[in-house]
């Protein structure tokens, strides 16, 4: 039986329209209604609306029944949205300083509580029972800030929490589950770098397994974390970070970098729903540049361009994605494209002038509806063809363009991707410590080279005829302070200038 075709909502000013994926992309004209959101329900068997406003301002549906299960009031901006398990057999509400746990959607009674000091923030762990739970408790008063991870519904105290880690400079956090809920990565940021390095604040990750393993995620790039994501496999995570160009590396569950792609305008990481690929892409300020990557191989397999793109998302097949430039973000230029991941052009939208696109979402399937295929290299046929961005030489101020190019001249620091698993390259793999002294000499021997190119070149050895050589004397010191004085002259090959009035005399002593 062939796998079913997704589908793509497109919302906009002019209504909302569902879209047949590829190959065709044909809307469908029996679906045209205006919604302010929408949303597919987790298998993609429902597509919804916002829920209907009441008098309360948090009410629980059910959309099966169409009845309201509960109107509940919630006085906070942030923390507001309910969290469900996957299964829907428990959900959680955060109230005050504590979580409440309902079981099966019985909303009437609070089965388990969660009681935890200025609790602010909570992450329910996906995949099936028993259920866990991330939860986040700021610093205050110079007490550090913690993130715990339990169990449901063992919450006996500080001691029946599966891991715990604390640590300072966190105004805010946020929480990541890996796919298997098998352990957590916690962003964590604050609004001000006080040593004023960043205008963006400060960012730190950190890992908590529920094995009770936690660790300080050691990043080898200073500036900013700009994007992270969870491998489907659970086992790896990717990281985009670093002052631009940013550095981009893969870890593995010991917090090991696994490969370091360099550097490159890049600000998000996207896995595909299989996990086979990834995408590192540079939107919003950057101008839209892709790397597609096969991560079995670590080779590269296209290098597409989508610029002024606000959207990114992978369709369930793990072969196609959209790109999208939507409202309010851009209010002009609006559209999407559908692209087959070797960066072909497969079906192009444009919005007509006067109306604005404001999302597409893809329709999500079940895990295993489409399985892993192997990845091409070469690009997908299309009669709109690729976007293949060409190689642009870097740009250099007037005053070096006539000169060579060496490691000052350079604008920015450029490094090639690298395998760092143990053995990859055949050397033997150095520890932090060690590979960090080795950095710091490379740097070292690389600057002084710059400043005397000609400090570490060989110097010849004077010849043993010249050096065994004695010392010419005539006994006159008048006729010894000439032989002085014609041994400075600066020598041209084998050749001596000296001056007219002591050329008889230094032939008649050579």
């Amino acid at each position: 039986m062939a796998p079913p075709t997704p589908l793509l909502a497109v919302r906009g000013s002019d209504g909302t329209v569902l879209l047949r994926g590829p190959p065709n992309c044909e809307k469908n004209a029996d679906f045209q209604r205006s919604f302010p959101y929408v949303a597919f329900s987790k298998d993609g068997t429902l597509f919804t609306q916002e829920n209907p406003q009441g008098d309360a301002n948090l009410q629980l549906w059910d959309l099966q029944t169409g009845t309201c299960l509960k109107a509940l009031y919630h006085k906070k901006v942030q923390g507001w949205c309910p969290s469900w398990s996957d299964d829907e057999k428990i959900a959680v509400r955060s109230v005050n300083n504590e979580l409440h746990f309902f079981e099966n959607n019985d909303f009437s009674t609070i089965a388990n509580k969660l009681h935890l000091q200025k609790v602010s923030e909570f992450v329910l762990s996906p995949g099936s029972q028993p259920s866990k739970v991330a939860v986040y408790v700021p610093g205050n008063k110079g007490a550090p800030s913690f993130v715990r991870l339990y169990q449901y519904p063992n919450f006996g105290g500080p001691t029946c929490a599966l891991a715990n880690k604390s640590f300072f400079k966190a105004d805010r956090v946020t929480m990541l589950w890996n796919k298997k809920a098998t352990a957590v990565l916690v962003q964590a940021s604050i609004e001000v770098d006080k040593t004023g390095a960043s205008y963006y604040g400060e960012q730190t990750l950190h890992y908590l397994a529920t094995n009770g393993e936690t660790s300080a995620v050691q990043l080898q790039k200073n500036g900013p974390i700009y994007d992270v994501a969870w491998s489907p496999s659970s086992t790896e995570f990717c990281v985009v970070y670093g002052f631009m160009p940013a550095k981009a590396t893969v870890y593995n569950l010991k917090c090991d970098p696994v490969f370091d792609f360099g550097t490159g305008p890049r600000n998000a990481v996207y896995y595909s729903p299989q996990g086979h690929i990834l995408v590192l892409a540079g939107f919003g300020n950057l101008r839209g540049q892709m790397e597609v990557w096969d991560v079995k191989k670590w080779k590269q397999v296209s290098k597409p361009q989508a610029p002024d793109s606000t959207h990114f998302a992978w369709c369930p097949d793990g072969e196609h994605v959209v790109t999208s430039t939507c409202a309010p973000r851009l209010r002009v230029s609006n559209g999407y494209k559908i692209w087959h991941y070797t960066g072909t052009v497969l079906y192009k939208q444009d919005t007509p002038t006067g109306t604005e696109l404001w999302e597409t979402v893809w329709q999500p399937f079940p895990d295993g509806t489409f399985p892993e295929r192997p990845v091409k290299y070469q690009a997908a046929p299309s009669e709109l063809g690729s976007t293949e961005s060409k190689p642009a030489q870097a740009y250099r101020p007037p005053a070096l363009r006539n000169k060579p190019v060496t490691a000052s001249s350079k604008l920015h620091e450029e490094e090639p991707p690298q395998n760092m698993r143990p053995g990859a390259t055949g050397d033997k793999q150095l520890s932090k410590t060690a590979l960090k002294n080795q950095k710091k000499r490379e740097a070292k021997k690389a600057a002084k080279q710059e400043i005397n190119p000609d400090a570490l070149e060989p110097q010849s050895d004077p010849s043993p005829a010249s050096s065994a050589q004695p010392e010419l004397s005539c006994g006159d010191p008048e006729t010894d302070k000439k032989i002085k004085n014609v041994k400075k002259v600066k020598k041209y090959g084998h050749c001596l200038i000296v001056s007219s009035n002591c050329i008889s005399w230094w032939l008649k002593y050579l």
